[in-house]
């Protein structure tokens, strides 16, 4: 099976391609802007056109798209989640490879969701900012596009190679410069929030399933768990041997909360600091995984102590 991978060198893109590499039934090739793909091409500036021609030159059988953007404005962020797919479809549809499209999407085109819920697939999508927006416009174009195509709605991913940006990547980073620093007390916002922690390689293992099904429409990819970033800071200071004391700075005045270890400080009269949800998801994310079980035979594998021991390890390099 030929494949051709758009963004291979993203953060999910890498992972699914080390797992499409393991199968020796599949012939892969890498499209992208970075110089080590194997075709420079850029989705956001280049024509359907162009990209049909290298379509019909490859003929490939399936296409995944791991290509986008989720930090930018919303200028940028349409650019390179809405309109490079819009590329990618039309040039399929001109195309006479026939390919498959397996379109990664996001849990962040749900929106905020009921503390204590699982959001399933039939859920109305209303993303609360610019990324979410920009996603679900690309998730909708495939759906209307008439392709053989499966979007996999991924949730919060995890493990290695997690970006410096993302909260469980900033959580790390403060971790490690609390530590390198000798410092005993961690004071970290946005503790509350919850969501569904899913490993980048089970994600990898998922995308790979759905370019061998026949599955259509939307599949949400997730650990089906919502944790508290607060209970992930814990495991994560476990992991990293941090004895120091982690406080939450988004509980009211006066009531600054130790979670880890010491006893409780003196009351802090600073104003607290209000934690933004730049994912627009509110302060709660949960997957419903029964559709990914049940039409692609997909479960993960990997739990979150794993990921987070992952996550530490790269950041404990830059001790």
């Amino acid at each position: 099976m030929r494949v051709l991978l758009i963004g291979a060198n993203g953060y999910l893109g890498r992972f699914v391609a080390e797992r499409l590499l393991a199968d020796p039934a599949v012939q892969l090739t890498a499209l992208g802007r970075g110089d080590d793909a194997d075709v420079r091409f850029d989705l956001a500036t280049g024509s359907p056109g162009a990209l049909t021609r290298f379509l019909d030159a490859v003929h490939p059988g399936v296409v995944i798209n791991c290509a986008g953007a989720t930090r930018g404005g919303a200028r940028e962020l349409t650019r390179y989640n809405t309109v490079a797919v819009a590329t990618v479809c039309e040039a399929l549809r001109r195309s006479g490879c026939g390919a498959r499209l397996v379109q990664i999407g996001c849990g962040a085109e749900y929106g905020p969701s009921q503390p204590g819920s699982s959001t399933a697939e039939d859920a109305v999508p209303r993303p609360g900012g610019p990324y979410g927006v920009s996603k679900l416009a690309a998730t909708e174009l495939v759906l209307g596009s008439g392709l053989d195509a499966v979007v996999l709605r991924v949730f919060s991913p995890a493990g290695p190679g997690t970006p410096a940006g993302s909260p469980l990547g900033r959580l790390a980073e403060a971790m490690r410069r609390a530590m390198q620093s000798g410092d005993g007390e961690l004071k970290l916002g946005g503790l509350g929030v919850q969501r569904d922690f899913v490993d980048v390689r089970d994600v990898a293992r998922a995308v790979h399933a759905a370019s061998l099904s026949a599955a259509q429409g939307v599949i949400n990819i997730g650990s089906g768990r919502a944790v508290r970033l607060r209970d992930a800071a814990a495991v994560l200071a476990r992991v990293a041997g941090y004895g120091g004391a982690l406080h939450e700075l988004d509980t009211p005045p006066g009531h600054l909360r130790p979670t880890i270890g010491h006893p409780r400080p003196e009351p802090d009269h600073t104003p607290p600091v209000a934690y933004p949800y730049p994912d627009g998801c509110g302060s709660w994310q949960q997957a419903d995984v029964r559709t990914a079980r049940d039409r692609l035979g997909w479960r993960p594998r990997i739990n979150l102590e794993e990921s987070l021991a992952d996550i530490w390890m790269e950041a404990a390099c830059r001790i």
